[in-house]
């Protein structure tokens, strides 16, 4: 699976938690457009994201909306945290590994005495191992 993706992990107050991009933008004036425009489509699927997950057990919702050229894929925590990413590639399998493994990521920190639910994920081993994941699972 090779493509352009933005991930993001928002909290159960529509708050970012957590945000990774990848793109193949090469200007810094393009990078914060394009990042600009990725936070806007994934705040703006929140709403398709709860609709879903009122219609299904399944933590992995799958693509729940698409814009332009991105599908924008969701997976809501037992906390009700949403994990969105917007990617080009469609590859359901791979993205869906993805989330599991990010949950355990998540559940790792969430655990931690030191973490303050709901704020920013600030660990660089965390980010370390997410971008691992991703070159794993979505480049």
């Amino acid at each position: 699976m090779s493509g352009n993706y933005y991930f993001v992990i928002i909290g159960h107050h529509d708050n970012p938690i957590y945000e990774q991009e990848h793109s193949s933008r090469d200007s810094q004036n393009k990078k914060d457009d394009y990042r600009d425009l990725c936070q806007f489509v994934a705040h703006a699927s929140l709403d398709m994201i709860d609709e879903h997950m009122w219609t299904t057990n399944n933590m992995y919702l799958k693509v729940v909306d698409k814009f332009n050229d991105w599908n924008v894929s969701a997976f809501v925590t037992a906390g009700k945290q949403r994990f969105v990413i917007l990617h080009d590639v469609k590859n359901e399998d791979s993205i869906r590994q993805f989330f599991q493994e990010v949950y355990e990521l998540y559940i790792k920190i969430a655990m931690n005495p030191f973490y303050e639910p709901n704020t920013p994920i600030t660990s660089p081993l965390f980010h370390q191992k997410l971008k691992a994941l991703c070159r794993r699972y979505l480049i």
